[in-house]
């Protein structure tokens, strides 16, 4: 692996595409080996039976219990760590000298705080924008005008 390898993760709560570009200025190259996808249905499509009822401790009044986690957002943080996890997996096994990461905000906020020690030092920068639709073609100019660290 070239010193100058770089990542590009670009990803959104569901979806994640990985590229790769050699040297720095190089053309981005899907590695389509690394994408990722996963089915997460909105909360209510998730839980398929009634919250669970609670009484007053004075009278007959009950009320429905909130699940403390919100299942949709709970797999959306279980996503991120395992998007986390591979990258660093990978920086451990020097696969990438830099990495940039592109995701919506509050995702983006998510793979900051799951990544581990490795791939943190390899993060050169990163751009809160959902871009994982976009062909590599409209992708290319968004990774290279992310300001690096």
């Amino acid at each position: 692996m070239p010193l100058e390898t770089q990542w590009a993760l670009v990803a959104d709560a569901q979806r994640a595409r990985i590229f790769e570009a050699r040297r720095n200025g190089a053309a981005w190259v899907e590695r389509s080996e690394e994408a990722l996808a996963e089915v997460n249905p909105p909360s209510h499509d998730q839980g398929t039976e009634r919250p669970g009822r609670v009484r007053e401790s004075m009278g007959t009044t009950r009320h429905a219990i909130e699940p403390r986690l919100d299942p949709h957002r709970a797999a959306k943080a279980a996503f991120a760590r395992r998007l986390a996890s591979r990258l660093d997996e990978a920086a451990t096994g020097a696969l990438y000298a830099h990495l940039l990461l592109v995701a919506p905000p509050a995702f983006l906020g998510d793979l900051r705080a799951a990544l581990g020690g490795a791939a943190r030092q390899k993060l050169r920068g990163s751009l809160n924008k959902d871009l994982t639709h976009l062909p590599l073609a409209e992708l290319a100019p968004h990774l290279a005008a992310i300001p690096r660290d």
